[in-house]
C-alpha cells in the first residue's frame, strides 16, 4: 500500500467566479476554512510570495507555504484571485507598490515642461 493508505481524500468542488465567470476550485485549508484556488495551475513556489503559496498536504487539503527560500522544486497552489481578469491584483509587496507610485510621479514630473522663472526667483543683481 501506498503511503496514503488510509488517509481519505477531501473532495474539492468548482466554482464559477462571481467576478470573471471562470471556474475556480474550492479547496479545504488546514484550518477548517476554504480557499478559492485556480485550476490545474501549480507554479514553482519561489515564484510566488510567501503568504500566497498554497501546498497540497497528503489529505488533499492546502496550508499556506510561508517556508523562504523555498525549495527550488517545490511547486504551490495559488488563489483565483491573483489570476481572476476582472479584479485588481492584491498589494502583494507593499514597498513595491510604493516604489512604483514614486517612480510614477518622478516620471510625470520628468515631462512637464520646465517653466522659466518668475522675477523673484531670480537672483538681485547690482
Amino acid at each position: 500500500m501506498g503511503a496514503d493508505a488510509g488517509l481519505s481524500r477531501i473532495d474539492t468542488t468548482m466554482f464559477t467566479c462571481p467576478y470573471c465567470g471562470l471556474p475556480q476550485e474550492r479547496v479545504a485549508t488546514l484550518d477548517a476554512d476554504w480557499v478559492m484556488l485556480e485550476p490545474d495551475m501549480e507554479p514553482l513556489a519561489h515564484t510566488v510570495p510567501a503568504e500566497r503559496r498554497w501546498i497540497t498536504v497528503a489529505d488533499g487539503r492546502v496550508t499556506v507555504y510561508g517556508v523562504c527560500p523555498p525549495v527550488v522544486e517545490q511547486r504551490c497552489r495559488i488563489e483565483h484571485e491573483l489570476a481572476c481578469p476582472s479584479r485588481a491584483l492584491p498589494d502583494l509587496w507593499p514597498w513595491l507598490t510604493s516604489l512604483r507610485e514614486e517612480n510614477r510621479r518622478a516620471s510625470e514630473r520628468r515631462d512637464e515642461p520646465e517653466r522659466p522663472p518668475s522675477p523673484a526667483e531670480l537672483p538681485a543683481t547690482g
